[in-house]
């Protein structure tokens, strides 16, 4: 276990570590993944901190795996799974003899998890990330139907344009200001104008009829 004391083989036990570990989150491995990654987190701690426990800093880097599964189980913002990250790469460099030790190991660990997405490509992903794809899509889905739906009622409303049309321009219509286009006419600015159509968010207007 000697070999630990070596910055760049620390490197690769935290990088590898860390990358089965992240690997496991993200993708189906049938638990491989993590019984590897959490044995060498094991033998590095045990190395590392053979003068003290290291039941303290694996409480900490568990800690912190635990804050990024709550993060993507219920939150879902990432603010959560930033501090979890943050709390397992202090775990890992905390116990480092040096501080270009602890810098090594904790870019390691940075690596380690962006390079975990890899295995996206190779193995099929966990159900949880599937539902938090779709439910995204759904979301994004939603928001676009519900705008779009909205500016469909602007259909037959008037307005007025409120810059010089030529021919696109922005007109306020009931109090809120639209980006908008005419059919190749040219308009002034403050006329009276009737939306006659609407494509998703595309409003076409055109000048309304002098009344008799």
């Amino acid at each position: 276990m000697a070999i630990l004391s070596y910055p760049f083989i620390g490197f690769i036990v935290i990088f590898i570590a860390a990358l089965l570990l992240f690997g496991e989150m993200l993708v189906k491995s049938k638990g491989i993944f993590a019984v590897i990654g959490i044995g060498l987190f094991i033998l590095y701690f045990i190395y590392h901190l053979q003068n003290g426990s290291p039941f303290l800093m694996l409480g900490l880097l568990i800690l912190g795996l635990v804050l990024i599964i709550i993060d993507g189980q219920l939150i879902t913002n990432g603010s959560v799974a930033i501090i979890g990250i943050i709390l397992m790469i202090l775990a890992c460099a905390l116990p480092t003899p040096s501080v270009l030790y602890g810098v090594t190991v904790a870019a390691a660990f940075i690596l380690g998890i962006a390079c975990s997405f890899l295995f996206l490509k190779v193995f099929p992903a966990r159900s949880y990330w599937s539902k938090l794809t779709l439910r995204d899509q759904l979301t994004g889905e939603a928001g676009y139907n519900s705008m779009n739906e909205s500016y469909k009622e602007l259909v037959g409303k008037e307005g007025i344009t409120k810059t010089p049309f030529r021919p696109v321009g922005t007109v306020e219509i009931e109090g809120k200001r639209y980006s908008a286009v005419t059919d190749g006419v040219w308009l002034k600015q403050e006329e009276a104008v009737l939306v006659i159509s609407v494509d998703g968010t595309r409003i076409v207007v055109q000048k309304k009829a002098a009344e008799a």
